[in-house]
Order: structure tokens, then sequence, then C-alpha cells
């Protein structure tokens, strides 16, 4: 019970605000409890002290690659389709080069690249802008590097969206479950309401099972997951042997998601004797 006198006192007033039971919502908002994994623990659960993803994206050669890794994502976490972009709800899209890495182009970029499109997502990042100004405490960082998003204490003030630099975050301006089939609604994982903001959680659900993100095993290999603070981990294989760019690292964030672009092995330059 370390939260203390004051604290208590302001997520209870803002709850207030927001029409919620301050009492209620600040059940489980101790110190401790919000790097529970919101699962049981597992024996086989994959483990890391900083997760994150590699993007090959000379392996994602076409449009229906991309879309079967961002189905994937989307079918097993209920991510609702509204077919119009003012109620979009996304956790995995893309984007073209320009819009993805700003100020990272330049003239003599070959024109495929230029109009490729970019796999995004959340990128979980080291010090990520949403986690400091959630009053809720909505959004926090897992131990592992996970920035998560627990929906049940979202008020919907959407201020984790006007932080995030990445526009990672999608706000639910309709009832999200009239946007699924409900013949194909995942059982195993919640639905959402209306009125709260959603994103990608690096499928910590699965990996509480020992299973990878849906995104990655839908990829066949060009998206990369492991832990970033393990030397002999893959992930940290390839980020030693590519060239690799991250979205915005000018803004201090220090994003967990790395790009792999051309063929970019690093350059061996002859000792000049």
């Amino acid at each position: 019970m370390s939260m203390n006198r004051r604290e208590f006192l302001k997520i209870a007033g803002i709850s207030t605000i927001a029409g919620i039971g301050g009492t209620a919502l600040a059940i489980g908002l101790r110190k401790g409890v919000l790097d529970a994994a919101q699962t049981a623990p597992d024996t086989g659960a994959l483990t890391g002290k900083r997760w994150g993803i590699a993007i090959d994206m000379n392996k994602l050669k076409s449009e229906e690659n991309i879309k079967r890794v961002t189905d994937a994502c989307h079918s097993i976490h209920n991510v609702p389709d509204f077919s119009n972009t003012k109620d979009e709800v996304k956790w995995i899209w893309t984007e073209t080069f320009e819009h993805s890495f700003p100020g990272q182009e330049h003239k003599f970029m070959p024109e495929d690249m230029k109009r490729k499109p970019f796999l995004l997502l959340c990128n979980h990042c080291d010090n990520p802008a949403c986690v400091r100004v959630c009053p809720t405490k909505a959004t926090f960082k897992r131990k592992d590097g996970i920035v998560m998003q627990d929906m049940h204490r979202c008020i919907g003030c959407r201020f984790c969206m006007a932080a995030c630099p990445f526009g990672a975050r999608s706000f639910n301006y309709r009832d999200p479950r009239t946007g699924l089939n409900p013949e194909k609604i995942n059982p195993e994982f919640p639905t959402r309401t209306k009125g709260v903001v959603e994103k990608c959680t690096f499928c910590y659900e699965r990996l509480a099972k020992g299973i990878k993100p849906a995104c990655v095993e839908e990829s066949n290999g060009a998206l990369v997951f492991g832990d970033l603070d393990d030397p002999a981990s893959e992930i940290r294989r390839i980020l030693a042997s590519k060239y690799t760019i991250r979205r915005k690292p000018e803004l201090g964030t220090e994003p967990n998601i790395y790009y792999i672009i051309g063929g970019n092995d690093y350059a061996v330059v002859p000792e000049i004797k």
C-alpha cells in the first residue's frame, strides 16, 4: 500500500469528473499491481528484459504479405472495421516512407522505397510519452518494456493520443463491437466499449502462453521478435549485422521497433596501411 493520500485523491478526483467511481477505479492502482501481466502466469511463458521487433522490409514484398500480417493481429484482438477513416481503429497499419520517417528521406532515394507501404505499430518506447501523461495509469510500462493499455482504467481523455508522436493509438468513437462480425469474434480476447483508447500490446496474452506475437508468426520471417537486452538473441544478431532505422529517433522516446531497408549489411571497410 505505497500509494499516498495525495496520489489516491488525485486519481479519485479525475475518475469522479469522468463519471466513474473514484474508489472503484483506484482499486488495483497501487504500486506493484501495475506490473501485473493481467493473465495467469505460465511456466512456459516467454520472458525478456526488453522486447523489440526488427522488421525486414525486403521480405514484405507485396501488399498481400502485409495484409496477412495486419489481419492476423486485428482478427485475434477483435479490432473493429468500420470501413471509414473517421472511425478507424488500428493496432497495426501501413504508411509511406515519407510519413513514417519524416526527415529521413532524400531526393536520391529509390522510387520504389518512397512508394513502399511500411508496416507500423506501437513502438513500445523505452521512454514513452504516453505513460507520463495518463492521469489514471491506464497506460503503463511493464518491466519487460511492453507499453500496456488497460481499457478498463481508461477514461477516454485522449491525453495519450496527443502525447504519442507515432499515431499508434485509436479512440473508439463508436461501440467497437458493432464493427465486428459476431461469427468471427475471438472469445479469448475481450471486446472493448465506446469511449476508450486502444493499441498494440505486443500480444502480451500470447507471450504468457509461450507464443510469439501474431504479426510475427504470420510474417514468414519478415518480423523478428526478441529480447533486445540479450546479446545472444536473434534480434541482436540482426541489429549488429544490418543497418536499421527507427521512427523519429530525434524525439528521445527510444522506439523498440527497428526497420531494415534495402540491401544494407554493414560494410566492412578495409584497414588503411
